[in-house]
């Protein structure tokens, strides 16, 4: 085996690398060792700098919690989390487009019937989403699973709230008709978390660290391609630099003010209320990916 200088190392580094049975793990670690070795070479960062880049990725870890993941939060920054969720969502442009996950979706959020509050005591103006979940072909989506989380009238998550039980976030289904109404509350635009390590490389910048008004869903159903995504605010003064990348034009909907008087679940309110119309269209999965699950 040759010695290594500052010329073959990659290439000695990368032959080593190709030990790996697992082929596609194999591709991985040499591509990444590949890239990240251009990527030293191009910026020739000194040892201090390659030292604070380490301490930046610790202290990162460090702030991962349940309900705060940091490197999610740089990978949504940095655009990553967008391009990796166009490559695994190619689906129909008559789908409903996908969009990024975000760092505060919380697991197990309790379920609600259809109509129900799911911002109980959250500080905002009530706000009504309705519409059905339907295919490709127009069939309508019984029993769809719709996993809601989004900041209060503050533009706070659950995460950056002291709290004990479930904050802004539920989960309904669509009833026998496709059809779906949630009760909740018009989010706002807001700044990602500027406390952690990736606000304070943002600091370091002059790009926008504020994220338009919108609600998150996941929507599931079986046999069909499970999808996450957002409903933005038309309107909103940050949709055209949203820090995380994560407009598209479908997805960019109309909260409609209606003045005090009955709701779409059938309340009478005594205050005037939003109320967003929009009907989530699903693609049915390819043979192969129901038959894996």
């Amino acid at each position: 085996m040759p010695y290594v200088t500052e010329q073959n190392l990659t290439d000695i580094v990368m032959d080593r690398w190709k030990n790996i049975p697992d082929s596609r793990l194999r591709k991985i670690m040499i591509s990444m060792v590949k890239h990240i070795h251009a990527f030293v070479r191009e910026i020739e960062p000194t040892e201090a700098e390659w030292f604070t880049a380490i301490d930046w990725l610790t202290r990162t870890g460090k702030q991962c919690t349940d309900k705060r993941q940091e490197f999610i939060l740089a990978s949504d920054v940095l655009g990553i989390s967008m391009l990796v969720d166009a490559i695994n969502h190619r689906l129909s442009t008559k789908a409903t487009p996908t969009t990024v996950t975000g760092p505060f979706h919380v697991h197990d959020s309790p379920e609600l019937a259809n109509g129900a509050n799911m911002a109980e005591d959250a500080p905002g103006v009530p706000c009504f989403v309705t519409g059905v979940v339907r295919d490709l072909d127009g069939m309508l989506v019984k029993g769809a699973i719709l996993d809601v989380w989004q900041t209060d009238g503050e533009g706070l998550y659950e995460a950056q709230r002291d709290v004990k039980e479930p904050w802004m976030r539920a989960v309904y289904r669509s009833g026998a008709d496709g059809s779906y109404v949630i009760r909740t509350i018009a989010p706002i635009g807001y700044t990602i978390p500027m406390d952690g390590t990736v606000g304070e490389l943002m600091s370091r910048t002059k790009i926008s660290h504020m994220r338009p008004a919108h609600i998150h869903f996941l929507i599931d159903s079986p046999g069909y391609h499970r999808i996450i995504t957002h409903l933005f605010q038309r309107g909103d003064q940050y949709i055209e630099t949203d820090v995380v990348y994560g407009v598209k034009e479908p997805l960019i909907v109309d909260f409609v003010k209606k003045p005090a008087g009955k709701a779409p679940n059938g309340e009478v309110l005594d205050k005037p209320f939003y109320v967003v119309n929009y009907d989530f269209v699903l693609q049915k999965a390819a043979k192969a990916a129901i038959a894996a699950e």
